[in-house]
């Protein structure tokens, strides 16, 4: 290969640099910015500038230097702005409680509630709001409990009515719920797949067994509770709506990603801030531990640890969905406030 005239390169202790400084530039990458120059597909304020090593400094016998070492390098004469970083998502305002209220009642209920806002200030306040629903539920299982347990009914009827009043305020929102995401998790399929089945409107083999064992374990708890003391198993079906609504709250934290665009899984997620939820599991526990100390202290501990242990589940079951679907679903919310429900009921158990 020919050199320049006029360009030479002698030994000296710079061999090292000089060899670095020839690989990065290629004749190739010389051609291109040539031809992109020519045919004006850079800007008119670019231009091209002949760099050569300097031979004066560098003693020694000549060594020619390779064409490719002539670097033709684009160089921009407009000033250099540094990238400006994207802006942040605007912060969606707060809905008012009232409207947060009707929200949490219109979604997760069937309670005559006439829904203003659908919004994600809506979905924010509604979501800080869902155990409300929870407690009002459980209050209306408590009660439909404890008169037939007043009544002498019994407390395996007692406990059978205990589960079915939250299944009837809910249209089986939750129940069917669970049923699909266990039949997506059961498919073993890939996430997109998965999400396939759980939107279908049958039920498969998963879903029924699931469904038939957690009916089965409530009931069976509930049974205990109630055999023990009707005000027992009365504050527990409280406690129980309680949590798993909470478990919806926090599910919706920020960091939490929809699995789908569309939805309510897709309103609601990541609607609540992380400091609004740990604030909403505080009084939730709390709530839950000074109802179990009507009980006594012993009882206190329990129904704390009864809405902590309901949680946890929640929480184990929302990361393993998020592993499998890549985020949350109506269904998936389903499937959380079932399993904290029945969480809660069999640790309420221990020890009576």
């Amino acid at each position: 290969m020919c050199s320049p005239p006029g360009v030479t390169l002698r030994n000296g202790p710079f061999p090292a640099l000089i060899i670095r400084v020839i690989t990065r530039v290629t004749t190739k990458e010389t051609m291109n910015a040539v031809s992109a120059r020519n045919s004006g597909s850079l800007p008119g304020s670019t231009m091209f500038r002949y760099h050569q090593l300097p031979t004066s400094r560098l003693p020694g016998p000549p060594y020619r230097l390779p064409a490719c070492a002539i670097a033709c390098r684009a160089m921009d004469t407009t000033p250099q702005q540094s990238p400006a970083r994207p802006p942040e998502p605007p912060r969606v305002p707060r809905a008012p409680w009232a409207d947060g209220a009707r929200f949490a009642f219109g979604t997760l209920t069937v309670l005559p509630v006439r829904v203003a806002r659908w919004d994600r200030g809506a979905a924010h306040t509604g979501m800080l709001c869902a155990p409300l629903t929870g407690l009002v539920v459980g209050l209306f299982a408590a009660a439909l409990g404890g008169v037939l347990m007043l009544c002498g009914s019994g407390p395996l009827l007692a406990a059978v009515a205990t589960v079915a009043v939250p299944a009837a305020l809910t249209r089986g929102l939750h129940l069917d719920g669970l049923a699909d995401t266990a039949d997506g998790l059961g498919s073993g399929k890939p996430a997109e797949d998965a999400l396939r089945i759980m939107k279908q409107s049958d039920i498969g083999p998963f879903g029924v067994i699931t469904l038939l064992l957690v009916l089965l374990a409530q009931v069976a708890a509930g049974y205990e509770l109630y055999a023990d003391h009707w005000a027992l198993g009365a504050a527990a079906a409280a406690v129980a709506g309680t949590a798993a609504r909470c478990a919806l709250t926090l599910a919706a934290r920020s960091g939490v990603p929809a699995a789908r665009p569309e939805g309510l899984g897709a309103a609601v997620a990541g609607a609540v801030p992380v400091r609004s939820a740990a604030v909403a599991v505080t009084l939730v526990v709390a709530g839950c531990a000074g109802c179990g100390a009507l009980f006594g202290p012993y009882a206190a501990v329990r129904f704390a640890c009864a809405a902590l242990a309901a949680l946890a589940a929640a929480e184990l079951l929302l990361r393993h969905c998020r592993r499998r679907f890549g985020g949350v679903t109506g269904d998936v919310f389903g499937a959380l406030a079932e399993a904290a429900a029945t969480t809660a009921l069999i640790v309420l158990t221990f020890g009576t």
